[in-house]
């Protein structure tokens, strides 16, 4: 088995990252900081902190020297960072060493490694905010054309009383919503350039480190911090969190799936499913099986995360590693889990001749709430709960309606108010407010 199979090819299709996946290479990381390594040198020049014609050949060849990440593999065991032996090799083949001697000129390597990464993870939330999009998208339709299909709640794993499938639907995406809605305030709070120097005091970054702080990040995208950030991992820990949150809302919808998917109920109509090597009857729900294992992962993985936070002193080796580690594994995580909850969505649909049957075989006792409720009207409510219980009791032994056994002691009771139209409460208000929600977070 690969050590991650987010890049194994025999298990691409059981974790599918997509174009995340090539985000978290050795390639996609040199890239990144060569660019940084490149706009540096250029706002540099600008400034006449470096000869501005070394400038230009530094920046321009920062877009066409090519590297290979295995030849650094020596001066990263050595150093424990990148950064040493590329700008090395870059200056090698630069072949222009008057002009490659100002290459990475007053920055150290953490503000190339992390800089160059946040650049990776402001596309990963790109593609996560089109995948949200998506599956919020297909969320909704299935909330709107269910928000009156009635189906059993479940509490403790009993039946309760009438939802209806859209609400159910709701339920799963109004977190997703929520995270959605936070992607501005996140990107905004983390997505921040790093320059500052050694020991973070920018002591050789030339006259205005802090004007050429803020002109690198508006250079690259990024965000000015305003401040170094070496041993403060907020941006990271806000990332993180977030990524576990979205894993942890997709594990609790491909749960339900899994509640729904057994082969005692089969409420819920999955599309694809997977098949056993020995039983040849088995329908598995694979899809959402590796949702919750990715969940599942995700809170170890958010774990050592918090921990790496506790930077020692000015810089801290260790702390750092833990997050490299740590933090890739977690965010593709989350994007295999997005990407597998956005086509469950897109396929699954309700089977509501199960979900009917489902409250058939109740013996209405799905509606022993309302009826405590209707008694209530006639005698104290204690007296009502009471009289129910019995009648559910004697229900169950007899295997009797509990609607009708009630008729025969309190002929008052109208049979017609326990219809499931009339039993769902706000559920298809609830349904119908979701996909309103959704559909004008789509246009966001």
């Amino acid at each position: 088995m690969a050590a991650s199979l987010f890049d194994s090819p025999n298990y691409a299709k059981l974790f599918p990252v997509g174009d995340a996946g090539r985000l978290f290479t050795d390639t996609a990381e040199v890239r990144a900081m060569m660019m940084v390594e490149g706009t540096l040198a250029k706002l540099q020049g600008k400034a006449g902190t470096i000869p501005e014609i070394s400038a230009q050949a530094i920046h321009r060849a920062s877009l066409e020297v090519q590297i290979d990440p295995a030849g650094l593999v020596d001066a990263t065991g050595q150093n424990g960072v990148s950064v040493p032996g590329l700008v090395a090799e870059f200056r090698k083949l630069m072949q222009a060493p008057e002009h490659a001697q100002y290459l990475h000129f007053g920055a150290t390597s953490q503000d190339i490694t992390d800089t160059a990464l946040m650049l990776r993870l402001r596309q990963l939330l790109g593609l996560q905010e089109n995948a949200l999009k998506s599956m919020i998208a297909h969320l909704s339709k299935l909330a709107t054309d269910h928000a009156e299909t009635p189906m059993v709640a479940r509490t403790y794993g009993q039946s309760a009383t009438l939802t209806s499938f859209g609400a159910t639907v709701a339920s799963w995406g109004h977190p997703l919503i929520d995270l959605l809605d936070e992607m501005e305030t996140l990107r905004a709070s983390t997505l921040w350039v790093s320059l500052a120097g050694a020991a973070g005091t920018a002591s050789v970054l030339g006259d205005d480190p802090t004007g050429l702080r803020a002109e690198l990040a508006a250079a690259l995208g990024l965000q000015d911090p305003k401040r170094n950030w070496h041993n403060d991992r907020s941006p990271i820990q806000r990332i993180a969190a977030w990524q576990t949150r979205l894993t942890q809302a997709l594990g609790k919808f491909a749960q339900d799936i899994l509640i729904h998917s057994q082969s005692t109920l089969k409420t819920v109509q999955i599309g694809a499913t997977g098949g056993s090597s020995t039983m040849p009857q088995k329908e598995n729900p694979v899809q959402a099986s590796a949702i919750v294992a990715l969940a599942t992962q995700a809170v170890g993985l958010q774990t050592t995360l918090t921990l790496a936070a506790q930077h020692k002193e000015a810089r801290d080796g260790a702390a750092w590693f833990s997050e490299w580690l740590a933090l890739p594994q977690l965010c593709l995580g989350a994007m295999a889990a997005l990407t597998i909850g956005n086509d469950l969505s897109a396929a699954m649909s309700p089977n509501e001749t199960a979900l009917s049957a489902q409250i058939t075989a109740t013996n209405e006792m799905i509606h022993a709430e309302a009826l405590s409720f209707a008694l209530a009207k006639t005698m104290p409510r204690p007296e009502a709960q009471a009289a129910v219980k019995q009648l559910c009791q004697e229900a169950m032994a007899t295997g009797s309606n509990l609607i009708a056994l009630a008729q025969t002691q309190y002929p008052s009771i109208n049979a017609a108010q326990f219809g499931s139209a009339h039993q769902m409460g706000t559920a298809p208000e609830q349904a119908h407010a979701f996909a309103a929600r959704a559909k004008k977070a789509e246009t966001s």
